[in-house]
Parts: C-alpha cells; sequence; structure tokens
C-alpha cells in the first residue's frame, strides 16, 4: 500500500520526464511508499519514435504489472527478417530459438499510447504526475549548509506559471534532452558511430502472412538501413536511418527526400508500391552519445538521459526500462538511508548502464560492413553462437544466460570473415570512418 495522498513542494524524489523510464521509476518508487513528483513537458499523449520492443521488456511489464494493458495496444512480434539488396533471399530470426526459450515475442506499440500507459500507471501507483511541465533547470547545491541539503528544481508550465520543488533525490529521465548530462557539461558524442533518421507512417503497406505479420524487417541500403515496423492499427512504421553526410544531400522536402531514398531499396519500395505516407515526414539529427557519469551526490541519470545508441535493434525502451528498475532500487535504498546496500547498488548501476549499449553497440559499428551482412544472412548455429545472437537481440543481457563465451565466438568468425573479403572489407571501413569524420566535423559548427 503507497500512503497518501502527498501534498507539499519537498517530495523524496522528483523524476523528470515521463517517458518510459521516468514512468517506470516514478512507479516503482511510488510502490515502495516515497513520495515521488513525475514532470512531463508536453501533454500525454504525445508522439515519439521507437515503436518496436524486444523480448525481454515482457518481464519487465509483468513485474511492472502492465503487461495485459501493453499486449492489448500492441502487435505480437516473433522475429525479426534482414532483407540485403546483394542477396537473393531473406533471413528469418525467431526469438523463440534463442538460448532461453522462455520470451518468445514482443510486441510493436504506438509510442503515444505506449508512454500515455505508463505515466497513467505511475499515477496509479501513487506518484503525483505533471504535464505540460517543462524543467528549466537543476540546482544541487541550492540546500548547501541546511540539514537536509535538498537541491531545488525549476519548473516552468505551459501557461508560464514557475514552481519549485525540493526534492531529497532528483531522476533525470529527460530522454535526448539530457538535462544533467548538459547542466554538468557531462554529455559526449560517441566518436565510434554517427547516425540520422528519416522516417514516417505508412497506410496499406504490405505485411507478411500469419504470425509474420508482426516481424520487424531490416533492410540494408548503399548508405544504412532501414526499420519496417507493422503497429496493431495497420499502419507501418518506414524510417532510414544513415550517417548525416547522406541526409546533407536533400535539397527538397523531408516527404520527398523519404521517398527518393526508399527508391534505393528495391526490396522495400515494392512493399510500398501500394502504400501511402501519413502525416509527412520527420527527422533527428545524430544519435550516438552518452555521458561522463550516470549517477552523481543525491542524482541519477536514466535510460536516454544518460546514454543513446542507433537503433539498430530496437534497444531503446528496453534499455530505459531496464534502467529505471535497476535505479528505483538505488533510490530506494539511499532514501531509506541503507548506505552501504545504496554505494553497491549504484555501483552495480554504473555496470548495467554501460554494459548493455555497449553490447548493441559492437553490431552497430559493423552493421553495414560485407562481413557482418553474410553472417546475418547465412546463420548458422555452430556452437550454439546463432542462440546467443538470438539472445543479445532479445535483449538478454543482465542474467545468467551463458552467451559471453559464444558472443567472442561469433566475433572470432566476424573477424576471420573480414580477412577472407580484405579489399572489401577495408574499403568499406574507410568508407565508414570517411563519413564519421564528416559528421563530427560538422557537429563542431
Amino acid at each position: 500500500m503507497t500512503p497518501g495522498p502527498f501534498t507539499g513542494t519537498e517530495p523524496d524524489v522528483v523524476v523528470i520526464g515521463g517517458g518510459p523510464s521516468g514512468s517506470t521509476v516514478a512507479a516503482l518508487l511510488a510502490d515502495k511508499g516515497h513520495d515521488v513528483v513525475l514532470l512531463e513537458k508536453a501533454q500525454h499523449p504525445r508522439f515519439h519514435i521507437g515503436e518496436s520492443l524486444l523480448p525481454m521488456n515482457m518481464p519487465l511489464f509483468d513485474r511492472l504489472g502492465v503487461r495485459t494493458e501493453v499486449e492489448a495496444i500492441g502487435l505480437r512480434k516473433h522475429g525479426a527478417e534482414f532483407v540485403s539488396p546483394w542477396h537473393d533471399h531473406s533471413s528469418h530470426f525467431d526469438f523463440g530459438q534463442a538460448m532461453d526459450k522462455s520470451f518468445p515475442y514482443a510486441v510493436h506499440v504506438r509510442r503515444s499510447e505506449f508512454d500515455e500507459l505508463l505515466f497513467r500507471h505511475a499515477g496509479k501507483r501513487g506518484a503525483r504526475t505533471f504535464e505540460g511541465r517543462r524543467v528549466t533547470g537543476v540546482d544541487m547545491d541550492a540546500g548547501k549548509g541546511t540539514p537536509d541539503n535538498r537541491p531545488l528544481v525549476k519548473v516552468k508550465a505551459d501557461d508560464g506559471t514557475e514552481t519549485q520543488w525540493r526534492p531529497r533525490f532528483v531522476i533525470d529521465a529527460s530522454g535526448r534532452d539530457t538535462l544533467l548530462s548538459n547542466q554538468f557539461d557531462a554529455k559526449q558524442r560517441n566518436r565510434k558511430h554517427a547516425s540520422a533518421a528519416l522516417y514516417g507512417h505508412f497506410a496499406n503497406a504490405e505485411r507478411r502472412p500469419g504470425r509474420f505479420e508482426g516481424n520487424i524487417s531490416l533492410f540494408w541500403f548503399d548508405h544504412g538501413w532501414f526499420w519496417y515496423i507493422p503497429l496493431k492499427d495497420g499502419t507501418v512504421s518506414v524510417g532510414a536511418v544513415a550517417s548525416p553526410a547522406y541526409f546533407k544531400r536533400r535539397k527538397g522536402s523531408l516527404e520527398d527526400f523519404l521517398m527518393e531514398t526508399i527508391a534505393l531499396a528495391p526490396k522495400l519500395a515494392a512493399r510500398l508500391k501500394n502504400a501511402t505516407l501519413m502525416e509527412g515526414a520527420t527527422s533527428t539529427g545524430n544519435y550516438a552519445y552518452d555521458s561522463k557519469f550516470c549517477r552523481g551526490d543525491r542524482f541519477m541519470m536514466v535510460g536516454d538521459a544518460y546514454a543513446f545508441v542507433d537503433p539498430m535493434f530496437s534497444s531503446g525502451v528496453y534499455l530505459a526500462m531496464n534502467s529505471g528498475f535497476e535505479a528505483a532500487t538505488c533510490a530506494d535504498h539511499w532514501l531509506k538511508g541503507e548506505a552501504k546496500e545504496a554505494e553497491k547498488a549504484f555501483r552495480h548501476y554504473e555496470k548495467v548502464m554501460k554494459h548493455g549499449p555497449k553490447m548493441f553497440s559492437w553490431f552497430i559499428y559493423r552493421i553495414t560492413s560485407p562481413a557482418i551482412r553474410r553472417l546475418f544472412m547465412a546463420p548458422r548455429n555452430i556452437w550454439r553462437m546463432q542462440e546467443a545472437l538470438l539472445s543479445i537481440l532479445a535483449g538478454d543481457l543482465f542474467r545468467n544466460t551463458p552467451i559471453g563465451p559464444r558472443f567472442w565466438g561469433f566475433k572470432v568468425t566476424y573477424y576471420a570473415s573480414c580477412l577472407g573479403i580484405l579489399p572489401q572489407a577495408v574499403k568499406t571501413w574507410a568508407w565508414r570512418r570517411r563519413n564519421l569524420k564528416e559528421s563530427l566535423e560538422t557537429a563542431k559548427t
């Protein structure tokens, strides 16, 4: 049972951002009896990209108590399909064939519905939820010299009203706004990878038959890759991910450039030949970044507020929600004055926050290489390496599933494959380096 209702401007915790990570940690802490204020800058429902979830999201929904509701708004995704213009066939991966067969599917969701569901759930669990409230600054030293040393969180509402909160603890779940990371000058661009995206939603797009209807498809093309995500309402989310250098070529509208880019992937264009682009196209800038730290004195960063990697394997929502669970454990110990347990949990949190992006990034940095493409298009389960790969793609990164040795085996296979096609591999590597250098130089100007 959660006590309440709470009042006043001195809660235990202020959570900045009502996305998946913020709503998750707010719900968990409120459920433990803490006074939690959850602040969202927009009004739900609001648009957000990142509709494809991972199988390991499902046990998190169970623990949060929202699985039934999430499945009701989602379309089941049993696996992934990889489509290459350099191969005559498609390659299919079924999550039910991972090392642990207990998590055979995930779901695709409209993020506007999904994020609102989690936000409302946090309110039901006892969090004080506020929408249309933008945090304009956090003064961690505002309470210096006072007994409880409370930070000061400054907020501006949509109507211009300004308020202040004095929590004991601050959790930054501001997503790509990276509020605290920017404030502390701790944000750092990922120098190994840079990408941007252009996407839209289509009606009447071709879907796969039967149980494959909800599978995500990923199409390679000369400049990067596309996602193709069927949604429950009958639409399909389609997005191109490429280097910022490619997107600088655009001369016309975003809609025209999206269709021109789709034309570069004939197999994708064929699926969209009878489809209609809805509500225009949207673009986002450079993706990859992280922060120099993810926690400090009386604060934590969760989800994209700490780091974000290319969305190649739909890792965003899973990593964000998982960080919310881990952060709730840390903050709960800290708020209860359990210093030893809190510090142990904080150290574990730091490892988790680095481990997830690191595992996915190894593939992401190499996904355009001919060697990795060959391995994905002709998978083999030697020494259970394909099962381990599926486990990683399913998000099974933080349990005791023995994927480590098989992952190393996959890496050895990859590097051996590179040697077998060395001239082509070197050419692709040089092309990536040129694009990355140009992207980083552009970001400085």
